[in-house]
C-alpha cells in the first residue's frame, strides 16, 4: 500500500494555490495530480490542515467485539462447537457474524479447538489393515 505524501509537500502545494495558481498548474509543478490538490484543499477547509488520514489497520473487528459476551458464552456452553454451528446459534439470538469474522475473533481471544491426539486417530490411509473376512490368497479353513 502506498504511503501518503508528506505534509511538507502538501503545505507547499496549498501555499502555491493560495498565491493564486490553478490547481492543475500547481499539480504539474509539484508532480501531483489535480485531484490531489483539490482533495487537499477540501481537507484544509474542513479540518484546518491537509494532514492525511490513518492508513491501514483493522476497522471491522469492533462490530464483532460488541457481541463478545454472546460469542464467549456460546463457546463455554459447547466447547467443541464448530464455527458454522456457532454462527447458527448466534443467528438465533439476532447476532449476525460472518464465518471469517468469527474465526478472527476466536483467534484474537486465543480460543482454539483441540485436535484429536495421535493415539486417537483412525490410522493412516496407507497402512490399513483389511478385515479378516476379506483377506485373499491365504488358505482358510472352511467349516
Amino acid at each position: 500500500m502506498a504511503e501518503p505524501l508528506s505534509m511538507d509537500l502538501r503545505t507547499r502545494v496549498l501555499a502555491a494555490v493560495a498565491d493564486g495558481a490553478s490547481g492543475r498548474r500547481v499539480g504539474d509543478r509539484f508532480g501531483v495530480s489535480a485531484a490531489s490538490v483539490s482533495r487537499w484543499r477540501a481537507l484544509e477547509r474542513t479540518q484546518g490542515d491537509a494532514s492525511p488520514k490513518a492508513v491501514g489497520g483493522d476497522r471491522r473487528s469492533q462490530k464483532t467485539e460488541t457481541h463478545a459476551p454472546a460469542i464467549l458464552s456460546a463457546v463455554e456452553e459447547t466447547p467443541d462447537i464448530t464455527i458454522e454451528e456457532l454462527r447458527q446459534a448466534l443467528a438465533k439470538t439476532n447476532v449476525v457474524v460472518s464465518y471469517g469474522a468469527l474465526w478472527r475473533f476466536l483467534d484474537r481471544h486465543k480460543i482454539r479447538a483441540k485436535k484429536v491426539g495421535a493415539c486417537e486417530r483412525a490410522g493412516s490411509p496407507g497402512r490399513r489393515e483389511t478385515a479378516r473376512g476379506l483377506v485373499r490368497g491365504a488358505a482358510r479353513s472352511r467349516s
